[in-house]
């Protein structure tokens, strides 16, 4: 008898441990892992496999292991939502992501509807955290802000100029463009032109002479680096010198593939480049040591990652009502530096910062 019971105890206790080795957290990153925009895709998945590999190899995160599910939105807000889906049906927690604006904002509804926390580390339209639920975040800044930047420095640098002001229709892109010409014209100066392009196209060629017939001297772009890249480089195959202006979606190096020489001097605004930070120097090296340049949003995503894990453990769990009041009373300790965030869910940190396109790569100013 004294057998049986020892050896049931043991098997009990065989079984806890096994049952404890197998717990684990589900979270996902969900971005463009395809199409044209596959860039930002691959930046994020790089830094949430990065992340989660980290945390493991740190214990995980409350003694749990963390699994990583990839989402592939494809910038498409229906397919964004199925994605969404997905993640429920999985048993996601959290979500880094998602890249685009048009993703993300109703994506968050269904995150909202089914208790999901959602960081976003690139979308930056002001509606996703202004319309959106108590469980959206994000540790980008905002198109308003950023519009404000723009909009000063054009106003500032070119106000005797003749300035165009495009968008691809897209809720970043018009949102990003409209907040540039509003602060603008609030300088008192009036767009040249204001146009709309789609998106995807690989001819711009008529848009192009359009500006140049109009004798615009510079052109702000609020969409992605693969259309302003194709804009600003059949510009110089016409012989046109104007100057490009945009905004962070053009953090890639694939901006530079399609621009080649064309693209020097391109000014863009992003937040400040996180390579930088002394804190993120270990982080960055193993990313370098790896063969990958982590660029754009790949920290982003990273930082999104650590925050969450951090206010997972001093919420002591992953109920959500406990995560996002951890999330709006700390201070988290991210390679993006120290960052909290306020009633919105928008991130308390440095604000957008100019960055110039030179022999093939991006930096301050």
């Amino acid at each position: 008898m004294k057998r049986l019971k020892s050896s049931l105890l043991v098997a009990a206790a065989v079984s806890a441990l096994s049952l404890g080795a197998r717990a684990e957290i589900i979270i996902a990153t969900a971005g463009p892992m395809t199409g044209q925009y596959a860039s930002f895709g691959e930046q994020m998945q790089r830094g949430a496999e990065m992340a989660v590999a980290d945390l493991n190899a740190a214990g995980g995160v409350l003694g749990q292991m963390v699994k990583l599910e990839v989402g592939d939105d494809a910038c498409d807000p229906k397919q964004a939502v199925a994605v969404a889906n997905k993640f429920v049906s999985d048993g996601v927690k959290f979500v880094a992501g998602h890249f685009c604006s048009g993703s993300s904002i109703p994506a968050s509804q269904v995150y909202q509807e089914e208790g999901i926390l959602q960081i976003s580390p690139a979308s930056t339209n002001p509606k996703l955290t202004d319309e959106g639920g108590p469980n959206v975040f994000r540790v980008c800044g905002r198109d308003d802000q950023q519009g404000i930047v723009a909009g000063n420095f054009l106003a500032d640098t070119f106000g005797g100029k003749k300035i165009a002001v495009l968008h691809d229709k897209t809720a970043y892109g018009k949102g990003l463009a409209d907040e540039t010409k509003k602060q603008l014209n609030a300088r008192g100066i009036q767009e040249a032109m204001y146009e709309a392009y789609t998106a995807g196209e690989k001819d711009y060629s008529a848009l192009v002479s359009k500006m140049k017939g109009a004798g615009v001297d510079v052109f702000y772009v609020g969409g992605y680096h693969t259309e302003a890249g194709l804009m600003v480089r059949q510009a110089r195959e016409q012989g046109y010198n104007v100057q490009l202006v945009s905004g962070d979606a053009l953090v890639t190096d694939e901006f530079w593939k399609i621009t080649g020489p064309a693209g020097e001097g391109t000014l863009m605004t992003f937040s400040p480049d996180p390579r930088k930070n002394p804190a993120a120097a270990p982080i960055v090296k193993k990313f370098r040591d790896g063969g990958y340049e982590p660029e754009g949003y790949t920290l982003y995503t990273y930082g999104a990652i650590q925050a969450w894990a951090q206010a997972v453990t001093k919420a002591g769990g992953t109920d959500i009502e406990k995560v996002i009041d951890s999330l709006r009373a700390n201070t988290f300790q991210t390679v993006l530096g120290d960052i909290g965030f306020d009633d919105k869910g928008d991130v308390t940190a440095p604000g957008y910062v100019w960055y110039e396109w030179k022999a093939g790569t991006y930096d301050y100013r």
